[in-house]
């Protein structure tokens, strides 16, 4: 059950890191400020792992479902 809640936390912290992400990015665009544009790159390409990384769990526990015994 831990593993499940796990996932489910990587997935939704992915997700609030690239909103985050968009949205720095769109100050730095309208703002004209490479570090925040930069900054906002940096937390959505994070939060991307954190989604491929929840993915990965939810792919290595159906495995472990599956398994006899």
């Amino acid at each position: 059950m831990s593993d499940r809640i796990d996932q489910h936390r990587d997935r939704i912290e992915g997700t609030v890191d690239q909103a985050q992400g968009r949205g720095k990015q769109a100050v730095g665009d309208l703002t004209d400020d490479e570090q925040t544009r930069t900054e906002g790159q940096t937390d959505e390409a994070k939060g991307k792992g954190k989604e491929a990384l929840a993915d990965a769990k939810e792919k290595v526990g159906d495995l472990k479902d599956k398994l006899p015994g």
